[in-house]
């Protein structure tokens, strides 16, 4: 792959197993709704997609009394409890940031709200890592629309030609692509065929390693350090 100054990792799915957690988080919250057995919610059409997009399409579908803002509040609530219980960092993750922040700057550019990255940043002290973290809270608009890496590139004083992005989801790749940067798509939660846009597509942390920190030939010189900044770009 071509030289990159930073990467981008989306979280959900890529840096926490949590994909199948915010479904077993909306399935308790639907149940206890009275919905549990007809809420009609295909989940893997909101993969990579925000919580409210999916309770707007939950609204028009039942009407239900509570308003938008209590269920988005009680499904994230209820996702908390499970992640602090289970803690489901994906192995090798934390090594590789550990490498990865040797050569490159790095953030988390997520489609989930402040308090839930915050929780899953705190396992493992995975906080240190990255020097920006942005939500869709920050930007408005929600993958696949770009807004959220744009921000991130910002914030990281790095262009986003210069920027390479982790996902996991084909809404993530079509919104890094729209941001005019290369991504990795890695099958933890869509099969290859639905991440077909992305620029590379793998099965394992190994593969990201080894695309970006390959080893130099014999003789090569070392690759440049990355630029520090003392402040982000606000």
């Amino acid at each position: 792959m071509k030289p990159f100054a930073a990467i981008i990792f989306d979280m959900d799915g890529v840096i926490v197993n949590s994909e199948p957690r915010h479904e077993r988080a909306f399935l308790e919250v639907f149940d206890e709704l009275g919905y549990g057995d007809r809420h009609g919610i295909h989940f893997a059409s909101y993969i990579g997609r925000s919580d409210r997009v999916l309770w707007q399409d939950f609204v028009a579908r039942h009407r239900p009394p509570q308003p938008i803002e209590q269920l988005l509040a009680a499904k994230q609530n209820r996702l908390i409890e499970i992640l602090r219980r289970e803690q489901p960092i994906f192995e090798g993750l934390p090594d590789l940031l550990a490498r990865l922040a040797r050569r490159y700057q790095l953030a988390v550019a997520s489609g989930s709200n402040h308090p839930v990255i915050d929780e899953v940043l705190a396992m493992k002290q995975l906080r240190r890592f990255f020097p920006v973290v942005v939500s869709t809270q920050d930007v408005g608009r929600t993958k696949p629309a770009p807004d959220v890496f744009l921000h991130a590139a910002k914030l990281l004083r790095v262009e986003p030609a210069q920027c390479c992005v982790i996902e996991d989801s084909a809404a993530g790749v079509t919104a890094a692509r729209a941001a005019g940067m290369d991504v990795i798509a890695i099958t933890n939660s869509l099969p290859r065929e639905q991440l077909a846009e992305a620029t590379q597509v793998v099965d394992t942390y190994e593969e990201i390693e080894r695309l970006l920190l390959p080893i130099p030939p014999a003789g090569a010189p070392p690759p440049p350090a990355r630029p520090r900044h003392s402040e982000p770009l606000m």
